[in-house]
């Protein structure tokens, strides 16, 4: 094979990858910009909700035996899908316990309208999470074993028999998958009275108080909505991706570039951003080491609000 032919395949499948893998980043995303889009908050934590939900679906997974009764395709999905409900009602416990008291009307005024608060209590749940997760499950490695995850599809050969790309199955369906839950998520905020109640809720709390609307309620369920879409996100990285408790460390600054990426308070954008995260990362490995991968994300983000402080697919005026 000639050089220019190894080259357009590393570019084909590394492209390939990016998609695949970009996609998670979105719905993981999507899940930290629908918290930030209605409650205006930085939530440190995002990234051990993601990993509360790696190791319930992992659980859920083994110790029920799914992938005999649904076979490894389903099997993975409804685990995953498990792990979205178990921190949706993680979220709509910690709400009301401890975000419910630095958000919404009771710091409204306050200096900083709360922020301040918000983001000790964010990072000391995050180092909480993390922490509980090493003594209750250990430091060791997981991830979720199915014949998907170390099998692929041959796409070609392309070019006489020279040229051949792998789609592995187990991160194509995680693909499939975090496309529909983000085209349902989308459906639901734009279609949907609950979502417009949480869409009035971002815009302009005030003002929805007095229309009715319960804005502490509408905080608490997209704060629980969020931590699911993240839990369910993590489930479906945990079949391609080793886990341990403090993995969310890794991923929680990708989160936030993506968020921050596609347009604060756009949660369209922030699918989109995150696709564009796993882009930049894949792609750079073209030309830099693995190290620096994480280096080229963040000169591009850098870029991108110098050239376009909204990001790339956000407005001025988006909240949701």
């Amino acid at each position: 094979m000639s050089d220019g032919l190894i080259l357009l395949e590393n570019i084909l499948q590394l492209l390939l990858t990016s998609i695949l893998i970009g996609s998670v980043y979105g719905l993981l995303c999507v899940g930290l910009g629908m918290i930030f889009s209605v409650m205006r908050v930085i939530n440190f934590a995002q990234g051990e909700f993601m990993m509360l939900g790696m190791y319930a679906a992992f659980f859920f997974f083994q110790l029920t035996g799914i992938n005999a009764v649904f076979g490894p395709w389903a099997g993975l999905v409804v685990s995953a899908l498990v792990a979205g409900g178990v921190l949706y009602l993680i979220g709509a416990i910690l709400h009301p316990a401890l975000l419910a008291r630095v958000t919404g009307a009771r710091v409204a005024g306050t200096e900083g309208d709360g922020h301040y608060p918000q983001l000790i209590l964010t990072l000391g749940l995050s180092l909480v999470l993390a922490n509980g997760g090493l003594i209750l499950f250990g430091s060791s490695p997981h991830t979720i074993q199915t014949p998907l995850s170390s099998s692929a599809w041959v796409l070609g050969p392309f070019a006489g028999e020279d040229l051949m790309l792998f789609l592995n199955k187990a991160r194509t369906l995680t693909f499939l998958a975090t496309v529909v839950i983000a085209v349902l998520v989308a459906l639901f905020i734009s279609r949907t009275r609950t979502g417009k109640v949480l869409r009035a809720a971002a815009d302009n709390a005030e003002a929805a108080t007095y229309m009715g609307i319960d804005v502490t309620k509408a905080h608490r369920f997209a704060f629980a909505l969020g931590a699911a879409i993240t839990g369910a996100a993590g489930g479906l990285l945990a079949s391609s991706y080793p886990f341990q408790p403090y993995v969310g460390h890794e991923f929680v600054v990708i989160m936030y570039a993506g968020v921050v990426l596609g347009g604060m308070g756009s949660i369209k954008g922030a699918f989109w951003g995150g696709l564009c995260i796993g882009f930049i990362q894949q792609m750079s490995s073209l030309v830099l080491p693995l190290q620096l991968q994480n280096a080229a994300i963040f000169v591009m983000f850098l870029l991108v609000m110098l050239l376009r402080p909204q990001g790339l697919f956000g407005r001025n005026t988006d909240r949701a």
